[in-house]
Parts: C-alpha cells; structure tokens; sequence
C-alpha cells in the first residue's frame, strides 16, 4: 500500500510543481539533495572538501525515453566535469546508463558515455557507472567490461549490490579485471530469485564482498552507513595490515554526516554522494517506493545524528 502511494506522488505532477514552490519542501529536500543546478552542487562541494570529505556528483534523472534528454544529461556532465576542474575540488561523477539513453539507443548511450569518461579521463577525474535494477545488471557489466573498461581503464569504475544472487561471480570478474568497484546493499525491490529478501543474508553476504574486495581489489568504496560493518571493516584491514589509502568509505549527502566526519578525523577515506538536479521530488519518491523501510530509516539516522550533536 505505502509503494503504491510513493508511486502514485512521484508521477504527479501538479504535486512536483507545488512542492517545488514549497518552502519548507525544498528545505527539508535540500538535506538530501544539492540544489537544482551544477552551480549549486559545485557549492556544496567547496563545503564537503572544507571538512576533507571528497564527494561524487549524480544528476538527478533516469530512464530517459528520449535522445534529446540524454544528450542534454550527456552536456550537463561535460560541464559538470568541467565546474570540478575549475574549482579545484575533490570531486568526480556518478551516472547511471539509462540517463545516457540505454533505453533509446545503445550506441547513443555508448557515445554519450564516451564522450563523458573521456572528458573524466583529460581532467584526471573518474566516473562512476552508477547500477539501477537487476534488468540491467548484465547489460551494464557488459558495456562496462568489454567497452568502458577497455578504452578508458581506471577512469571508470562500476557497482555492484550484494543482495543480489549473482554477485559473488561478479566481485570475482572484476577483481580479476582490476576494476575498481562500489559495493552497496543495493536499494530496488527486487523478486526474490533474483536478490536476498533478508536483510541478514544481504548484511552478511556485503561483508563477504566487502572482504575480498578489500584484500584484493582496487580502490574499492564501500558505501554503508552500517556502523558495524563500518567497524568491521576498519578492524579487518587493521588486522591484514591493509592501509587506509587502499579503500574508501562512501555514504550518502546528509545522511549520517556526524559518522561522515567521524571516520574523516580517524585518517579513513570518505567520500559523500551528492545527487543534484530538479528532478529531486520523483527521485526521492520513487527511492522510497522501491523501498518504504527507508523512511524509517532516513528518520532514525536523521535522530541519530542529531542526539550524537548534543
């Protein structure tokens, strides 16, 4: 019943356009998402990087239906790319396949992509393609190993999710490709032949990859706001004399910044990923249709935060 209220909210839009007019909306928005336009986005990265957090763009937008929109994202990302070189900041960019136009064309996808790690790749910057539900894990993981990957090397990185069933064999083929990887829960309903329906085994089974990738991998991030596997993971490489500049931690724009800035202070590498763009309202509603326990969620760790600030 809440999924299908999420939905119904993130495909109306007289209601998008009164929230975005809302002031109170845009500001309790404004905690999770960095403005509307690039301008904005870069200013919060000055703010990030003040407090020696990197961070990682996402423009808000995906499964576009049409090239001009694709192109249009394709454009925003150059000049994105280009916003973080001019201002010197610790920043790269994250983007999702379907917002390069994968659903329109595959070739459009693969030249807008190309267009956009390679303006990475001149900067010194990296992207990260960003990985959406489990229809298109394979073709992602496809274009990523025998395109992205090598044309570009190093300059891209890829997502897995743990709580989905086949991601053993991919932690394997992208150790053993050197590609540097992201490794979240994963937040998309999924049926379950295809993930874990138990937090327990996808919580367990993140701890797994997270292990080898972190003995094994390259540059791994490892994005939870999970305080005990974060812990888990700092003893471990505590343990394996594996050093703090090996891996990252990642974690989203305003959730849990007391641990955010915590970890900084403890010499662990942070990066916070910050989405933009006017398309925040669906975004946000349709995170929360695929999973309604986020609201729970984003509440407890927005007190969380809050006690630990008194």
């Amino acid at each position: 019943m809440l999924r299908a209220v999420f939905l119904w909210l993130s495909e109306q839009p007289r209601i998008f356009g009164f929230v975005r007019q809302n002031r109170l909306a845009r500001k309790l928005a404004s905690r999770f998402v960095a403005g509307e336009t690039a301008a904005e986005a870069i200013s919060t990265l000055a703010e990030l990087n003040h407090g020696k957090l990197s961070a990682s763009l996402d423009l808000l937008g995906e499964s576009v239906l049409h090239a001009a929109e694709a192109r249009r994202a394709c454009a925003t990302y150059l000049d994105l790319l280009d916003r973080i070189r001019a201002a010197k900041a610790n920043a790269n960019v994250s983007v999702k396949l379907t917002q390069m136009g994968l659903d329109v064309d595959e070739a459009l996808c693969i030249e807008n992509m190309r267009a956009v790690i390679g303006r990475a790749q001149q900067h010194g910057s990296f992207v990260r393609i960003d990985m959406e539900q489990s229809s298109y894990t394979e073709k992602t993981l496809q274009l990523f190993t025998d395109v992205f990957y090598p044309e570009f090397g190093n300059a891209v990185g890829v997502v897995l999710q743990s709580y989905l069933r086949r991601t053993a064999s991919d932690v394997d083929a992208m150790i053993a490709l050197g590609a540097r990887v992201r490794l979240c829960k994963g937040a998309y309903q999924e049926p379950d032949s295809v993930a874990f329906p138990d937090k327990k085994d996808v919580d367990a089974k993140f701890i797994t990859y997270m292990e080898r990738l972190l003995e094994h991998g390259n540059y791994p991030g490892i994005a939870t706001h999970d305080e005990k596997i974060i812990a888990h993971a700092n003893k471990f490489t505590k343990s394996n004399a594996i050093p703090a500049n090996r891996f990252e931690f990642q974690m989203l724009y305003g959730v849990r910044r007391d641990l955010q800035s915590k970890l900084r202070r403890e010499g662990c590498n942070m990066r916070v990923y910050v989405p933009f763009g006017t398309h925040w309202y669906p975004y946000l509603m349709r995170r929360l249709a695929e999973r309604p326990a986020n609201v729970a969620f984003i509440v407890a760790n927005v007190l969380k935060e809050s006690v630990h600030r008194r």
